[in-house]
């Protein structure tokens, strides 16, 4: 049984090099399991849980191309790295556009596959954490579900400005589909056939940004011990996104600003100057317009990104779509767990109704996760939802007789009135107590009673 550390999975036919990286990840705190070929390697991830798969490209049986195909078919979110002693910026173009993670090639250096390897962790602990999984209902567009009328909108701005080179900033809280909407501009634009290439900035140390988006020569720093291209270079005929921008520090911006403006860079250590055709779409959840007058974001950069701006809406600001995605995720769940749940009860439907989503579709997906694989019967019911949604009181074994009846169905009512009245006023307790009509601190006793929080800072 594997542990709780990370779990890497290393695939080359040299036993030598198997070795020598296990010892070296082993150190680095990592459960490393190896196999010899890709055969192996996928009958590894068919049974097992990984992290992070780090394959040879040459390799018998089963290359490392068609291993990185079907492990990223499998599970989307689970980065692969591809090591090899052929090396090429075409084949790194290709592998990246299969979706892999990264490339080293061989010889590599211990500093190089040590960065590389915490750069994909944890880009792989910012997808669990935030990211909604792909995958779509078949009446979806994009993959984005949703017949609200703010989805429709999106739905529109991706048709308008998808074939143009126009530079793209989405918004929206973690959890409502940003990566979705960069996929789905790029696979409806003239560049599909060329790379997406995606790049979390808040997983890349704030020291490495510029040769992680620009590359380096041989000798720029130490651990450099050869030349390799940079996101944007590998991007190039292409669409680049730049997933959480507003990470970027400062010093990094008026580069960025460059690139924006005249299309070329250097790369790090280089002299060369690098010119490319990136399409550039970047997403946040921050504020940066706030975050320009504060002083952390450029002024000048900020109006360079936000030529076309689409707003994802939270989805609290469309609770009519809720069912519509519950039922997707029970089938998908189905599906995955080998279970046979018919649906969802009234009154569990009502409470994911009267809930606020703070973690959005996100939490939504893990909530029916949950649901799906307690539950015993044919549909999903409240005993089975999480207790921040149910509300801790609300477990079938307490839910006896009349007057415990009564409570319950009082609790969820307060509940969803309570919820509506804090979203309606921005989450400022004052003036929701007025739209409610009752104290301030007897809003806040209830609010401590039924375990409810604002979303926002009360003013």
């Amino acid at each position: 049984m594997l542990d709780d550390r990370g779990q890497i999975l290393v695939v080359d036919d040299e036993a030598n090099l198997r070795r020598v990286l296990s010892v070296q990840l082993e150190r680095e705190g990592f459960e490393v399991h190896t196999a010899p070929d890709g055969e192996a390697g996928l009958a590894f991830l068919s049974e097992h849980h990984v992290d992070l798969v780090i394959t040879d490209l040459r390799m018998p049986k089963l290359g490392g191309m068609d291993l990185l195909r079907v492990a990223v078919r499998e599970e989307p979110e689970r980065p692969v790295v591809i090591l090899t002693a052929h090396g090429t910026i075409d084949i790194a173009v290709e592998a990246l556009k299969i979706g892999a993670f990264d490339f080293i090639r061989k010889p590599f250096d211990q500093d190089e596959v040590r960065l590389i390897v915490k750069k994909a962790m944890r880009t792989r602990e910012l997808a669990r954490r935030d990211a909604h999984r792909q995958g779509a209902a078949e009446s979806a567009r994009f993959g984005i579900i949703g017949r609200h009328a703010s989805v429709q909108e999106v739905y529109a701005m991706i048709d308008r400005v998808a074939k143009a080179p126009t530079t793209v900033l989405i918004t929206g809280e973690s959890g409502t589909g940003k990566e979705l909407v960069a996929r789905a501009l790029h696979e409806s634009s003239d560049r599909k056939d060329e790379a997406f290439i995606k790049v979390n900035c808040a997983a890349i140390p704030k020291d490495l940004i510029e040769s992680e988006l620009f590359g380096y020569e041989k000798g720029a720093f130490t651990g450099a011990v050869g030349s390799k291209p940079g996101r944007f270079e590998l991007a190039s005929g292409g669409t680049l996104f730049l997933d959480e921008i507003g990470e970027v520090p400062l010093q990094m911006q008026v580069k960025l600003l460059r690139v924006l403006q005249e299309s070329e860079f250097e790369r790090v250590g280089g002299v060369e100057t690098l010119r490319v055709d990136v399409r550039l779409v970047t997403a946040t959840n921050r504020d940066l317009r706030r975050e320009t007058e504060q002083g952390r974001f450029r002024e000048d950069l900020f109006y360079r990104l936000n030529v076309v701006p689409i707003a994802l809406p939270a989805l609290r600001d469309r609770s009519s779509d809720v069912p519509e995605l519950a039922e997707f995720f029970v089938k998908r769940f189905n599906e995955r767990l080998g279970k046979a749940i018919g649906g969802i009860s009234a009154d569990a439907q009502d409470l994911l109704l009267a809930y606020g989503w703070p973690g959005n579709v996100r939490e939504l997906e893990n909530a029916i996760e949950r649901a799906v694989l307690f539950a015993d019967n044919d549909l999903i019911g409240v005993e089975h939802l999480p207790a921040e949604i149910a509300g801790p009181e609300v477990r079938e074994s307490e839910v006896e007789g009349l007057k415990q009846q009564v409570r319950v169905a009082t609790n969820r009512l307060e509940r969803q009135l309570i919820r509506q009245a804090l979203d309606q006023t921005g989450g400022n307790v004052t003036h929701a107590a007025r739209l409610l009509k009752i104290s301030r601190k007897g809003l806040q006793l209830k609010m401590k009673e039924l375990d409810l929080r604002p979303r926002s800072t009360d003013t």
